[in-house]
This record gives structure tokens, C-alpha cells and sequence, in this order.
């Protein structure tokens, strides 16, 4: 027992200040690391820098020196520098192997950063999702969907699908089909539906809404109605032209065809 207790004091002397120094520096760096990455935030907003790839570059800075501070703190402990580099790799290649998904998203992440397909704030629709983009980070982007929902999309599976950006190009059209009766007046009826248009101040003048039949259809004859609104207006719009259309339509004696149930009576 004596023998192993000087053993122990021996090792307690020798590796004590390489662990307190190892602390200390894991402490320290890891302090310097959250004042880095602050600092290197303050200067891309200061230039100007998308607050998308910001946010990227922040994490990947961050993530970075983490990794380079581990090896330091490793290499204090007394770990050859070159065996631990042998079994890192050794390493990496299993937990490669086992992360493919996670390299997969990481490699998404860094196309969509290139390509910028969207950024933060865009209302986007993608992999059976629509919402706005609020945070794109290294493996996964957020986005809020219009009933206030976080959806959480991973970066590999949403660069190699289809994006729809309805942001991208500053106005949106609302698409709306109307069929009213055979019996109403085409040109009546495009004038109620017009004057609908025009009256809602949330409809942009430029470019101008329209009203046009689309098809003669079995029971009806439907129009396209096509206002124009900025992005943030597209689920306004498109709530109030179709109530206000329902109650000029009513209001100018056009009629909406429906379908009746006839009820027939038998005789004896």
C-alpha cells in the first residue's frame, strides 16, 4: 500500500500543474473564443455582411477554434500530439462513417451559404414546408411557418430539393378563380370584380390587378382574378378579395352557382 501511495504522490506532483495549466487554458480560451467570434460579428456588421452569412461564419468560426483548443489542451495534458493525431483520425473516420447525414447537412449548409438561394426572412416553400426563414446555421435552417410554427429543415436534404422563394422577386400575384351563373353579364361581372380590386389599398396599382374568364365550365363561368401585393400582404389579400368579391357579387345581383338537391317524390 505504501508503494502505491507513493506511486500515487508521484503522479499527483508531476501532472497537478499540467492539469491546472490545462484548465486554465481551456477556461481561457474558451473566453477568448466568445469574445473572438463577438468581435468578428461587430466587423461584418459593420461591412455590411448578410446577416445570413454572418451567422454561418460565426459558428464556423467558433466551432473551429473550439477544435483547435481541444488539441491544446490535449497536448498540455502530456498526449503526443502525433498519436493523438493518428487516433483523431481513426477517429474521425468512424464517426465520418456514422454522421454521413450530419456531413451531408454541413455540405448543404455551406451550398446554401454559396448559392443563396434565400435569406433570412424569405418566405420560402420548401420540402412540403412554407414559411419564413428565421436562422440558417451550419446543419439546419429555421423556419416559421404562418401559424407560428418552428420547423427545423436539415441543410443536406433542403439544397438538394426544390425551393420556391416567394420573396425573391418583391411582389406576388394572388391567384383566385370565381365561376359565377351563364346567365350574368361577362362585362358587369368584370367590373365588380375590378372595382373589388382596386378598392382594397393593400392591392398594388403596379402591376395592375386583372379579371379575365378563364373557362366555361359545366355549371359556371369561372374568372381569374389575379391582384398584385407585396409579400407580407399575400394571406390579407387573398382573405378579403375573396369575402368582398362574395358580397359585391350579392350586392349586383350576380349568381353563384351551387349545387341543389331535388328531392323526388313517389306516386302510389
Amino acid at each position: 500500500m505504501k508503494e502505491y501511495l507513493d506511486e500515487l504522490q508521484v503522479l499527483l506532483i508531476e501532472y497537478t500543474p499540467k492539469l491546472i495549466t490545462a484548465i486554465a487554458i481551456l477556461v481561457i480560451g474558451l473566453f477568448m473564443i466568445k469574445m473572438m467570434v463577438k468581435l468578428s460579428k461587430k466587423v461584418m456588421t459593420k461591412q455590411n455582411v448578410d446577416l445570413t452569412l454572418q451567422k454561418f461564419l460565426g459558428d464556423l468560426v467558433s466551432w473551429s477554434l473550439k477544435a483547435l483548443l481541444f488539441v491544446t489542451v490535449i497536448s498540455q495534458l502530456g498526449v503526443a500530439t502525433t498519436s493523438f493525431a493518428a487516433i483523431l483520425g481513426a477517429a474521425g473516420l468512424a464517426v465520418g462513417l456514422a454522421l454521413q447525414g450530419s456531413l451531408a447537412n454541413f455540405a448543404g449548409g455551406a451550398l446554401i451559404m454559396m448559392f443563396k438561394p434565400f435569406k433570412i426572412g424569405d418566405l420560402i416553400e420548401a420540402q412540403g414546408i412554407t414559411g419564413v426563414v428565421k436562422e440558417i446555421q451550419i446543419f439546419k435552417t429555421h423556419v416559421n411557418t404562418p401559424g407560428n410554427k418552428l420547423a427545423i429543415i436539415p441543410n443536406g436534404s433542403l439544397s438538394n430539393g426544390n425551393i420556391i422563394n416567394y420573396t425573391a422577386e418583391g411582389n406576388l400575384r394572388v391567384d383566385l378563380t370565381f365561376g359565377v351563373s351563364y346567365d350574368a353579364d361577362i362585362k358587369q361581372t368584370k367590373e365588380v370584380f375590378l372595382k373589388v380590386l382596386t378598392s382594397n389599398p393593400k392591392v398594388l396599382k403596379d402591376p395592375a390587378p386583372t379579371a379575365k374568364v378563364s373557362e366555361l365550365a359545366d355549371s359556371s363561368v369561372n374568372f381569374a382574378v389575379r391582384p398584385w401585393v407585396k409579400t407580407e400582404d399575400y394571406w390579407d389579400v387573398h382573405f378579403e378579395t375573396i369575402e368582398s368579391v362574395k358580397l359585391a357579387l350579392d350586392e349586383a345581383g350576380i349568381d353563384i352557382p351551387y349545387p341543389h338537391t331535388v328531392e323526388i317524390q313517389k306516386q302510389g
